[in-house]
């Protein structure tokens, strides 16, 4: 029941948390100064012999068609509702194009790059510049290794004349164009888990509940589990941050190497106002970093009994 208690808890402020992450998610691409609307009717009126009620009439369907003429209050519940169907709505810059293939075609780009950081970078263990900037790596790697060393590609995803498709010669292609935005994660982030477990690990061998085992012919290996799990705790919530971390950062290093993430996208969203693409990827966003912190608040809930009565009152 005290678990039960401890995860319903967590749960609960979780929700709590992403419904203003949801308000804030809605108002705040909306503080951009300029209207989306002005700027597609200002490219209709580039292209000569239209007259300005016709304009009049163009930005009236579209301030219609994107919902813009509703109060504000209105424009959020439709926005809800239309999250809650999954439906992200339709891209202003790329009308009538929907949000979610624009999301889906560059999503798959984006996690190519941040898991596998985060999974070889948990095992690495090294603090070797830990403390840089990944957008200041990824400008050093670019330089260095692609523009002074002409080893790897420069930017881009794969080769000019080449579409993404299942097959060993794209893939072989499009790998060396990885490895650099790959390297520039690696290096910054996610590398001081394993080292902070092993200090942690020290640090428990040295504890009074250690030695009294010991005195008392405990079995190595039985005292070496609650070593363990002591010291992994810590590791639960350095790893959350990283990830989020690493998400915001993998976003800028994208754009250094023009890699067709969503990053790349979030960056050209906000160029043009584009209001829906702009909520799209920072609610990503925020389920990611919500669900992550969640697993490492019930994790370290399960695994030792000491936070969970802290939390809920437990004896």
């Amino acid at each position: 029941m005290a678990l039960a208690r401890y995860v319903g808890r967590k749960v609960a402020w979780t929700l709590v948390v992403f419904v203003v992450a949801l308000l804030l998610n809605f108002l705040l691409p909306r503080l951009i100064p300029g209207n989306p609307v002005d700027a597609i009717v200002g490219r209709v009126s580039q292209g000569g012999g239209t007259g300005g009620e016709q304009l009049q009439q163009i930005h009236e369907h579209y301030m219609q068609e994107f919902g813009l003429d509703k109060p504000i209050w209105q424009q959020f519940f439709i926005y809800v509702g239309k999250v809650f169907q999954g439906d992200l709505g339709t891209s202003f810059a790329n009308y009538p194009a929907p949000v979610g293939p624009l999301i889906a075609q560059a999503l798959p780009w984006s996690l190519a790059i941040m898991l596998p950081a985060i999974i070889v970078g948990s095992f690495i263990g090294s603090l070797f510049l830990s403390s840089v900037p990944p957008f200041a790596l990824a400008i050093i790697l670019l330089f260095l290794v692609a523009v002074k060393g002409g080893i790897l590609p420069v930017g881009g995803a794969y080769s000019f004349g080449l579409s993404p498709e299942f097959s060993l010669a794209f893939f072989g292609d499009a790998i060396t164009y990885w490895w650099l935005p790959f390297w520039s994660l690696v290096l910054v982030y996610i590398g001081g888990q394993a080292v902070g477990m092993r200090s942690m690990a020290i640090y428990e061998l040295g504890s009074d509940y250690v030695n009294y085992n010991r005195g008392l012919g405990v079995k190595e290996g039985h005292t070496v589990r609650y070593i363990f799990r002591n010291a992994m705790l810590p590791q639960f919530t350095g790893l959350a941050l990283s990830i989020a971390a690493l998400i915001t950062g993998g976003l800028i290093t994208e754009l250094v190497f023009s890699y067709p993430g969503l990053g790349t996208l979030l960056f050209s969203a906000i160029g043009q106002n584009d209001y829906p693409v702009i909520s799209a990827i920072t609610l990503l966003i925020t389920i990611a970093v919500l669900i992550a912190n969640l697993a490492a608040d019930l994790l370290t809930g399960v695994i030792d009994p000491r936070i969970r009565a802290a939390e809920t009152g437990e004896r």
